[in-house]
């Protein structure tokens, strides 16, 4: 009986010291930081938008979009648009960003379009006097990755990927020193692995319907092959395709963008918790720089300080720690000026940076 007692005790002793130890590595867990550019809290909550679906103004073939994302409920269109955020993120994560529901997530600059959009997230403040257009200047703030790259244990470990040729000077690749590929750029970081060739080669050969943003699966796919051989801990994404095929008026094409983002989104997941630097350590954050209008409705192309509703994003985080709250259906206000000062708290809970205007949010499970 005492050795059934001894051996009851040292399985709970295991148990819970596990336990404990997951906890103790989340400490500094590994952060990746991902923007659907311009993709409305609107399709990402109630899915495909009924007066926009069906109208032949916006989309070519109606018939078959419908057959592929129009369902009877809000509930069932959005797993049909987002299945992987509905289906698995929802279970291990948090979605902030309903209105609907009294959860409202916003821009604190005055913008309401990228740069501007941007820069609020990644340096968690806004700067409507410097930073109001989409021009090539360098940004003359400071971004998350750059704080964190400066540190002397995360140096070399941060890295970004963006389908806008504008991040380099959003990121300040020249002041900062974080590889940042973007635009039409080609994978040229260490020893290329024989997908990045074959990525480098394809992209040159697979036209782009825009002058200045290249297909998302390009970057999605260099940002996961760049984590495979380099593992940084800190990475951030820009998808930019819904924001475009928007502007285009494609409705057709902007929401199977964003159904495709949720499938690279999934991959990266998935990689993570395979790849045993990242496995049980890795926690996504995932945005958008700016919302679009909804009436009239024609101004679903568009936004700006001048369209209403453009402030209005979204925010979703997952991963290993997070609190399992699902879609927050609660009175809450969140702003994007919180995003870095979140990631700033995951890589060290102690940092207060009075650059950032945004309190951290409290996402770790207690």
């Amino acid at each position: 009986m005492k050795k059934s007692s001894v051996l009851i005790a040292l399985c709970f002793m295991s148990f819970f010291g596990a336990i404990a130890q997951q906890k103790k590595e989340l400490k500094n867990p590994k952060v990746i930081v991902i923007t659907l550019d311009g993709f409305r809290w609107q399709e990402l909550f109630t899915g495909a938008d009924n007066k926009l679906i069906a109208n032949k103004k916006y989309v070519e073939d109606t018939i078959g979009l419908k057959e592929k994302f129009w369902r009877k409920t809000a509930e069932e269109r959005r797993v049909a648009l987002m299945p992987f955020f509905w289906n698995e993120v929802s279970k291990m994560g948090e979605l902030h960003g309903n209105r609907n529901q009294g959860s409202n997530v916003n821009l604190t600059n005055s913008m309401w379009f990228s740069y501007p959009g941007y820069n609020e997230i990644l340096t968690g403040s806004a700067d409507d006097i410097r930073i109001n257009s989409n021009d090539k200047i360098n940004n003359p703030n400071t971004t998350i990755l750059e704080k964190i790259n400066k540190l002397p244990k995360y140096k070399g470990k941060v890295a970004a990927f963006g389908s806008w040729d504008v991040f380099p000077f959003i990121i300040n690749e020249e002041r900062s020193g974080i590889p940042v590929n973007a635009g039409f750029e080609a994978a040229k970081e260490g020893e290329l692995s024989p997908r990045e060739m074959f990525l480098n080669e394809m992209q040159t050969k697979v036209p782009s319907p825009w002058d200045s943003v290249r297909f998302d699966a390009f970057t999605s796919n260099y940002a996961l092959e760049y984590m495979k051989k380099e593992h940084p801990e800190l990475v951030y994404i820009s998808l930019g395709e819904t924001d475009d095929f928007a502007h285009d008026g494609n409705y057709q094409a902007y929401l199977k963008s964003a159904n495709a983002s949720d499938g690279l989104i999934q991959e990266l997941w998935n990689f993570t918790q395979k790849d045993s630097f990242y496995k049980d350590n890795t926690i996504f954050i995932v945005s958008t720089d700016h919302g679009r209008g909804t009436d009239p409705l024609d101004e679903w192309k568009s936004h700006g300080s001048k369209i209403a509703g453009a402030d209005q994003v979204w925010l979703v985080i997952f991963g290993n720690g997070i609190q399992p709250k699902g879609e927050v259906i609660s009175s809450e206000q969140i702003f994007s000026n919180q995003i870095a000062p979140t990631v700033l708290h995951l890589f060290d809970p102690k940092a207060k940076d009075p650059e950032m205007k945004g309190p951290p949010l409290q996402i770790l499970e207690k």
